[in-house]
């Protein structure tokens, strides 16, 4: 798959529904804080939101790294940046058109990453990841989030879970390592799909 073909069809998922995109889902909220604050950022920190969508997450990664931190919101789609400078969010964090295959920062350059709902979305999901890596310092952190966990996704998407997900264990974590990071914990529950990985120097 293409990188151009991938984009159009990320393009195509999101437009359509981005402007609706927090109301059909209204309780996330708060798992994208707390999931935000497993981060350990620190104030004065740079964190960035990779697929930020409607911007869920910025305002609870803002509080972290305080007002002299950097927070970035990254997506694909114009769509859901702008339903996130609707929601108010483009207040907690610059938000900026970008593919998370080729980001226009320096490498080294971040302290964390946060990415929720992301990996399924990856074009090249092991390539996607090693840039992520490249602009996050050593021992810097990563974040995969879904507000629901793998068994619950796939309900409500009408699929049964296979070993071959990439979000299942054994394989995200060998992903991982071929990217640059370290898996650190999983969390898999019907409320919360959290991977955190490190950086390795």
């Amino acid at each position: 798959m293409t990188d151009d073909h991938t984009h159009t069809h990320v393009l195509d998922f999101f437009t359509p529904r981005a402007a609706d995109w927090d109301s059909r889902f209204p309780d996330d909220g708060p798992a994208y804080a707390a999931a935000a604050g497993l981060l350990g950022l620190r104030p004065g920190d740079a964190v960035l939101d990779a697929g930020c969508g409607t911007g869920r997450a910025l305002p609870a990664l803002r509080a972290a790294v305080g007002r002299e931190g950097t927070v970035l919101g990254a997506d694909l789609t114009p769509a859901m940046l702008e339903a996130a400078v609707r929601a108010g969010r483009g207040a907690s964090g610059t938000l900026v058109r970008a593919d998370v295959a080729r980001l226009p920062l320096r490498d080294g350059s971040l302290d964390a990453v946060f990415g929720a709902g992301l990996i399924s979305h990856l074009a090249r999901p092991e390539a996607d990841l090693a840039e992520l890596a490249r602009v996050v310092r050593p021992g810097g952190v990563l974040a995969l989030f879904h507000p629901i966990g793998r068994a619950a996704l796939a309900a409500r998407q009408g699929r049964t879970i296979t070993d071959d997900d990439l979000r299942a264990e054994p394989r995200l974590r060998e992903m991982l390592a071929g990217a640059g990071w370290r898996l650190e914990s999983y969390t898999d529950e019907d409320d919360r799909f959290l991977a955190l990985a490190v950086k390795q120097s």
